[in-house]
């Protein structure tokens, strides 16, 4: 699937004044199924999903949008991107969207938005019954992340310069670098990836997203706090040759929680919806329906 077939599945909603990318697969003419709100990761989009979409959307209502700054939604230049804003836009979205109970999946960036949901979550101020959580390849302990030589060069202060100068061929070798077998990430999902990045001039804003791990270090005592106090049910499915967020992130994130399971995906790197989507997607539908 291309970047253009992708955006035909979805639409846009006006969210505080910036127009956001969401795909909802709610068949009004069948019967309601239980919903999945997906949160997505750095720097890609939703269209990590493309592959699993159809078999998730045989037993969930999916819905997933693509965070401000990120794939076809709005990157307004003069915006901090805050993981606040980030958190209050997807709670906007599901409001408008009328889902008042939902599992949870966050892989990458969005489990960084998860630990804020999960923060307001436990001061009751989410309008939101969550049901179950699943977390999959995320850096919410950065201290134990292997960042890419390119995402520590965009944290820096000439961030907006490497932004600029970077290719799709940079991307193609980041992106290869962090799957378990190269070979696994299709050309045109390179093509389909840079696309999206570069829509509404989204190389200008990178620079500015990508600090975001700033931020996860300022609030890291909320946001892991927050995982420790949850009374939520946990999935977490980490691959084990993830080079980012390495093994001992999930296994520190299992000793830290107090009602949750850990399914290791084997050689697996970051990316495990696209390296392989039907072992991925099959452990998601049954962590997260079983019992």
């Amino acid at each position: 699937m291309n970047a253009q077939e992708w955006f035909k599945l979805g639409k846009y909603y006006q969210i505080n004044g910036h127009k956001i990318f969401v795909i909802d697969t709610q068949n009004k003419d069948e019967s309601p199924l239980p919903v999945l709100c997906i949160l997505h990761g750095f720097p890609t989009s939703s269209y990590d999903y493309w592959k699993v979409l159809p078999k998730l959307s045989q037993y969930f209502r999916v819905v997933i949008h693509d965070h401000l700054g990120f794939g076809f939604s709005d990157k307004p230049l003069n915006y901090s991107y805050s993981l606040f804003d980030q958190t209050d836009i997807s709670q906007q979205i599901w409001k408008q969207l009328g889902i008042e109970k939902c599992y949870l999946l966050a892989h990458d960036y969005g489990t960084s938005v998860l630990t804020e949901l999960l923060a307001r979550h436990n001061s009751n101020e989410l309008k939101i019954d969550i049901q179950k959580i699943a977390l999959c390849n995320g850096s919410m302990h950065i201290e134990l992340a292997q960042l890419l030589l390119m995402q520590k060069l965009l944290r820096s202060p000439f961030g907006g310069l490497i932004a600029k100068l970077s290719t799709k061929t940079t991307v193609e070798s980041n992106l290869r670098k962090i799957f378990a077998d190269p070979a696994l990430l299709m050309d045109k999902e390179v093509d389909a990836i840079w696309e999206m990045m570069n829509f509404n001039q989204g190389n200008k804003v990178l620079a500015k997203i990508s600090h975001y791990t700033f931020e996860r270090q300022k609030y890291w005592e909320r946001w892991i706090g927050a995982l420790k106090e949850t009374q939520l049910p946990i999935e977490i499915i980490w691959p084990n040759t993830d080079p980012i967020c390495v093994k001992e992130m999930a296994s520190t994130i299992k000793a830290e929680t107090r009602n949750s399971n850990l399914t290791w995906l084997d050689t697996v790197g970051h990316f495990p919806m696209l390296e392989q989507p039907e072992t991925w997607c099959s452990v998601v539908i049954e962590s997260l329906l079983m019992d």
